[in-house]
């Protein structure tokens, strides 16, 4: 290991890197962005390795670019990444998972030469993002689920929405729209359709209680938005 790059430098750096990236992602993750928290921090703990690798192969072989490496691994991975990455309507998924790819990649070309401290804690610090801060991650910031909720209410006058408005509020439920199906001329009973916005650490069977419990409802159905 040359003198210029101890090892204490190399767990200092990619520490430095882990928070550093993690202070942008638990930003960017505050304002429910895409690109989150365990995001930023594989791609700052990757880039740290690659620069880390840079320095010391020039330095041990005493020749060589230090910018050569780095340059072509960001290009070179950056169109794998693009491969993980998919687009569902509004949605996009895949962005850790690239991320993930490209930590790898940084991962195994440090242990290919001879770096093992650098690879070692960008190995622990990468399993850390992608496994505890997940947790922490979803119970900070949970996931919102778009959802169908239908309410039937046990006859056909003009149905009162204001009650089931304050139960989605006290539960954290957002309406984002509503219509009301009257059935006088059918036969069948009033029903209320909802989209509606909830958290993942929402309890739907509580949820669904309260709102049966609230007024003159039959039954409520909550489906999943396709």
């Amino acid at each position: 290991m040359p003198s210029s790059l101890s090892e204490i430098d190399i767990i200092i750096r990619l520490c430095l890197a882990f928070l550093a990236g993690g202070i942008i992602g638990f930003e960017r993750s505050s304002r429910r962005q895409v690109a989150g928290l365990r995001t930023h921090i594989l791609i700052s703990v990757g880039a740290s390795c690659l620069m880390l690798l840079s320095i010391w192969l020039p330095q041990y072989f005493n020749s060589g670019d230090p910018g050569r490496i780095a340059a072509q691994v960001v290009t070179g991975m950056g169109f794998l990444g693009a491969g993980a990455i998919i687009k569902l309507g509004n949605d996009v998924r895949g962005l850790t998972t690239a991320a993930s790819l490209w930590v790898v990649s940084a991962i195994g070309m440090a242990i290919g030469a001879g770096m093992y401290i650098a690879a070692g804690v960008a190995e622990i610090l990468t399993l850390a993002a992608l496994v505890w801060l997940n947790k922490i991650e979803r119970k900070i910031f949970p996931d919102i689920r778009n959802k169908l909720l239908e309410i039937h209410y046990n006859h056909n006058d003009e149905p009162d929405t204001d009650i089931a408005l304050e139960v989605f509020k006290s539960f954290g439920v957002k309406n984002q729209s509503m219509s009301i199906h009257h059935g006088k001329e059918n036969g069948k009973k009033t029903k209320v359709r909802f989209l509606v916005s909830i958290l993942e650490t929402t309890d739907i069977n509580k949820f669904a209680k309260a709102l049966k419990a609230s007024g003159n409802i039959d039954q409520v159905e909550i489906k999943e938005k396709f």
